[in-house]
This record gives structure tokens, C-alpha cells and sequence, in this order.
């Protein structure tokens, strides 16, 4: 009993997948700091609301796909063990599904608080409802974004633009142009992580009769995009001055581009012939997306 509890804790901190609610509540964060940036006062009963709702999305699209990724096995009446039979997949399945059932219903409480104040104008439904569309049909039949070959662009879009914008527009009520010189940079980076960590497992998806991006694209091309994409997200951050961009914003980022530089040299390194280095390709990709995101941040917050 202690040892399947044991296992249905893991298996839900794993499912949950706690390093994309960080990124999730970073990129929340840096919606709100480009308030603060330009001097404006934030309401912070509306900031913990918003935030709840990003993270219960997320908890909820996560939870969604992991239910209808498990296939319910059929009951037996007799196994091993004396005849106890290890339900360990449909119990996990059904909890999946109480689990979403249940960040569903706790998200949709706390945007009626958030409604009941007037911090939903129509520009953040708007938001909220495409976040909600996104994260609701990730992993849930008949679209199954996820396994659709759009699913990375489906997140990416999810957390790079509609969290920070979301975050932004609960606070204020309009977005304003600056937001894409922080917004389309996240974003270029965030694919190129997508793609990247997502070449190790190529053949083995293929074989599973699942779709991501780098198989719609076909490696030779996804790996093109991987080192475009990067070469785009360092290009608007240092065109992002010529805007009227503040430096004091921009040089942060900037430190990030040996990073990339790194990882766009290990995709090459990759497409010729060298044996790859996996573990250092996601570490790569991963502090592409994270320092920029982190720096980016820290710059809104303390400029």
C-alpha cells in the first residue's frame, strides 16, 4: 500500500511537470513586469488570481493528456499474486481524470472571483478563453493537439504569449506593442527547445504512430528551423533598441547569445555525422529558453 502511494506521488510530481509551472509562473511574471517596468502600480490580490488560474491550466491540460495517453487495460479475474490484480494504470488512469475534473473546476471559481472584481475585460477573455481552447484540447480527443505535429507550437504559443499577455491585460486592460520585443523571442527560443529535445526520440515516436513537429517537418528541415530560430530570437533582441527599446533591457538578454550559439553549434555538429550528446543538447536547449526568460525577468522587475 505505502509502495503503489509511493508511486502514484512520483508518478503525479513527474506528470505535473514542475519546471514548466516555473516557466509558466516566469512568464506570468514577465507580463507583469513590463507594468512595473513603465512605472505602474500592480494589484497583487489580481496578480495570486491570475497566476492560480495559469498554473491550474496547466495542471489541467497535463492531467487531461496523461488520461487519454493510458489505455484502460481489461479487468481480469484471476493473475498473479494470489489472484490480486495490479491495477496500477486504470487506478492511475481514473485519478488522472479526478485530477483534471478537479483543476478544472477550481480554475473556473477563481476566474468567476476574478470576473466578480472586474479585472476580466473583454480583451483578457479573449485571452483566457484561446489559453483555455489550447489547454483543453492538448491532449483531449478529437484534436489531440499534442500528437497533431502542432502540439510545440500549440505550448509555445500557450506559454510565451498568452501567459505574459493574460498577466498584462488583467492588470491594465489593453497590450501595447513593446510586449512582442519580449514575447517573439521566448517564443523562437522555446520551438527550438521543442525540436531539439524532441530529435532524440524521433524514430522511436515514428514508430508509435505519434506526430510532433520535427516528424511533420522531417529532421533535415526541423533541424534548418532549430538554428533559424535561434539565429531570429538573438536577431529581434538586438534589433529590440532600434524600437526605443531601453538598453538596460536588452544587454541582459544578450549575454545569453554564446548559449545559443552553443547549442545551434551542437545541431550541426549533429546533421554532419557526430555522435550526439543528448543530455548536453536538452541541458543547452533548456538554458537557451530558461536564461533568457530568467534575465528577462530580473531586467523588468529591477529596471
Amino acid at each position: 500500500m505505502q509502495k503503489n502511494f509511493g508511486k502514484v506521488l512520483g508518478e503525479f510530481i513527474r506528470t505535473s511537470q514542475p519546471l514548466a509551472l516555473l516557466a509558466g509562473a516566469l512568464l506570468y511574471a514577465c507580463g507583469v513586469g513590463v507594468l512595473v517596468y513603465l512605472g505602474e502600480a500592480v494589484d497583487w490580490s489580481v496578480y495570486w488570481l491570475g497566476q492560480a488560474v495559469v498554473t491550474l491550466l496547466q495542471l489541467s491540460s497535463v492531467y487531461l493528456k496523461s488520461y487519454y495517453d493510458l489505455v484502460p487495460e481489461i479487468p481480469r479475474s484471476s493473475s498473479s499474486n494470489n489472484g490480486r490484480l495490479d491495477d496500477w494504470k486504470p487506478v492511475s488512469r481514473n485519478l488522472y481524470l479526478l485530477a483534471a475534473a478537479t483543476t478544472l473546476t477550481v480554475g473556473a471559481m477563481t476566474t468567476f472571483v476574478l470576473y466578480s472584481r472586474g479585472a476580466l475585460q473583454p480583451a483578457s477573455l479573449i485571452f483566457l478563453g484561446i489559453a483555455w481552447l489550447f489547454a483543453f484540447f492538448y491532449g483531449v480527443p478529437p484534436l489531440r493537439l499534442v500528437y497533431s505535429g502542432y502540439g510545440e507550437l500549440i505550448s509555445a504559443i500557450f506559454l510565451t504569449t498568452l501567459v505574459p499577455g493574460f498577466a498584462y491585460l488583467l492588470q491594465r486592460g489593453e497590450l501595447i506593442p513593446v510586449m512582442g520585443l519580449f514575447n517573439f523571442p521566448l517564443l523562437a527560443l522555446f520551438l527550438a527547445f521543442s525540436l531539439a529535445t524532441s530529435l532524440e526520440t524521433y524514430f522511436s515516436e515514428i514508430k508509435a504512430g505519434r506526430q510532433n513537429m520535427m516528424i511533420r517537418l522531417g529532421w533535415q528541415r526541423g533541424m534548418i528551423l532549430h538554428n533559424f530560430l535561434i539565429g531570429l530570437a538573438f536577431l529581434l533582441v538586438g534589433i529590440s533598441p532600434l524600437t526605443g527599446l531601453a538598453w538596460s533591457l536588452t544587454w541582459p538578454r544578450l549575454l545569453v547569445l554564446p548559449v545559443g550559439i552553443f547549442q545551434v553549434w551542437q545541431m550541426v555538429q549533429i546533421a554532419n555525422g557526430a555522435k550526439p550528446n543528448w543530455r548536453l543538447l536538452r541541458l543547452t536547449a533548456a538554458a537557451s529558453f530558461g536564461l533568457l526568460l530568467y534575465l528577462q525577468v530580473f531586467s523588468l522587475w529591477t529596471g
